[in-house]
């Protein structure tokens, strides 16, 4: 129980005050699409170098999670995540914010957040000596067959058809080859000199979930439809707070999967949504509601990215290994402070890992309390003009590729992929597989060339990959996983025919 001996350390003016500027500013850039959660930890390393190591690193913590959080508003009222964490949320919270119940989704998306980010932190201060030894096992095989159960789900993810879904995601794992190989250097399909850095994931999100919205919407013109002003239906916060605690299933898959995703080095908590979602969806009875505007899509989504959170600190507070792209660049800034991860670092250092450790606790709270506070006036964006709305999209979306790199060649990919996105979601594909694949091509690449190499100087690829109770457990998931959608596929079908 030592981090309680730290925890008045949280609310000492400079450390309370730097906890509510990180929580507040993380909201209104995750809501901003393009900034993610990566980006804002980097932008506000600088701004910590004069700062005890205590104050700046709650800064950093505040500003990760609640950045993850706030990516929820701009998913579900613009249907643009602001993160790759959110691109699950997308799926039911803006069929929900259509209908006049954006309300409800952003009460029931901080909700789930909240109870989600607490659950990870707590698991990072009671488990983590555990934790850290578990995490070690994951080599570039386990990772490799994480990445792989999240391919299995790409067939079913926002589509009405499995075949659909699959070829989306292979235009997604193509995309995500383009550039050079970063274990080999091999140059692959590089037709422009603005490719040979590859596709970002940022541009390349937006541009597939607004530009299609965005050419609709001018493709419709101004009309009597245009000017007509949407409803927002009231929702108490206690009647979103009874039906959050009332989806458990959703909540425990979520956390469930999310806490383990984030936990596992290298893999980041970009699948951590979209698996929970996926799974939580397989065992629902409700399955047909889910992409309609269901609560429970909306509830594992954000549960699950936000019990990344903590369970990412793990391998990087213990093990000097980040457990996800915002874990890095936290890393970076516990560098800057002379501030070395290890296994001594809550010995050598707890008078500033506890508070750090203790404010993200404190920071859901926070997160949730703001967040909640402006989802009623948030939510009257889905009432804007089709017309006004569209260019106000556009240009965000030239705004967020533009900032990840200040380079307008991300703008100008971000404009063809959603131009093409547009033409395919025509013919009834969908953009959510298409960047899964996009963003599980390099992970699992990049862990299969790695354990190649390894495989090559010990037995060969094919006792190091199939062999070991872990790889075996993760094989036998991934079946498990391919069989079920299979089986659900077929039953959904004969039900429709009968």
């Amino acid at each position: 129980m030592e981090f309680l001996y730290y925890f008045d350390e949280v609310f000492t003016l400079w450390a309370f005050s730097m906890l509510l500027l990180g929580t507040v500013f993380g909201l209104i850039l995750g809501a901003t699409p393009g900034l993610s959660p990566t980006m804002a930890v980097a932008l506000a390393i600088p701004f910590t170098f004069k700062m005890e190591p205590a104050h700046g690193l709650i800064l950093l913590g505040a500003l990760y999670s609640s950045t993850v959080a706030g990516g929820a508003v701009s998913a579900i009222l613009l249907k643009i995540p602001g993160a790759p964490a959110n691109i699950a949320t997308t799926l039911d919270g803006h069929a929900m914010a259509k209908d006049g119940d954006g309300k409800r989704a952003l009460q029931l998306s901080f909700l789930a957040s909240l109870f989600g980010g607490v659950s990870g932190v707590l698991l990072l201060i009671f488990a983590t000596p555990i934790l850290a030894k578990w995490a070690l096992v994951f080599g570039p095989s386990e990772s490799f067959w994480i990445a792989i159960l999240g391919v299995t789900i790409i067939g079913t993810l926002g589509s009405t058809s499995v075949i659909k879904g699959l070829l989306a995601g292979c235009i997604g794992l193509w995309i995500s080859t383009i550039g050079f190989d970063d274990i080999l250097g091999t140059q692959r399909f590089i037709f422009h000199s603005s490719l040979a850095g590859g596709i970002n994931i940022i541009p390349a999100l937006i541009g597939l979930f607004a530009i299609p919205q965005v050419i609709a919407m001018f493709a419709k013109g101004r009309s009597h439809e245009d000017m007509e002003v949407l409803e927002i239906k009231p929702h108490p916060l206690r009647k979103a707070i009874r039906e959050v605690a009332s989806r458990t299933r959703a909540l425990g898959i979520g956390t469930a999967v999310g806490s383990i995703i984030g936990l596992i080095p290298g893999v980041g908590g970009q699948i951590a949504g979209l698996v929970a979602y996926d799974q939580t969806r397989n065992f629902s009875p409700e399955r047909a509601k889910f992409g309609t505007g269901h609560p429970e899509g909306i509830i594992a989504a954000e549960s699950a990215n936000n019990a990344m959170v903590g369970p990412s600190l793990v391998p990087l507070l213990t093990l000097s290994i980040p457990g996800s792209p915002t874990a890095a660049v936290l890393l970076g800034g516990l560098i800057i402070h002379g501030i070395f991860p290890g296994p001594n670092i809550f010995r050598e250092y707890p008078q500033v890992v506890w508070p750090f450790i203790n404010s993200m606790l404190i920071g859901q709270v926070l997160m949730c309390v703001f967040g909640l506070m402006i989802a009623g006036a948030a939510a009257h964006v889905a009432r804007v003009p089709r017309s006004v709305m569209a260019a106000v999209v556009l240009a965000l979306a030239v705004f967020g590729s533009y900032s990840v790199q200040l380079s307008m060649d991300d703008v100008f990919v971000m404009l063809i992929l959603g131009t093409g996105m547009y033409f395919l979601e025509r013919y009834g594909y969908s953009a959510a597989p298409l960047v899964l694949g996009l963003i599980l091509g390099p992970i699992a690449e990049g862990n299969f060339v790695e354990g190649a190499m390894i495989a090559a100087a010990q037995n060969g690829i094919g006792p190091y990959f199939f062999t070991g109770s872990l790889n075996l457990t993760l094989i036998a998931i991934v079946v498990g996983s391919i069989a079920y959608s299979v089986w659900l596929e077929l039953k959904n079908r004969q039900e429709r025919a009968a």
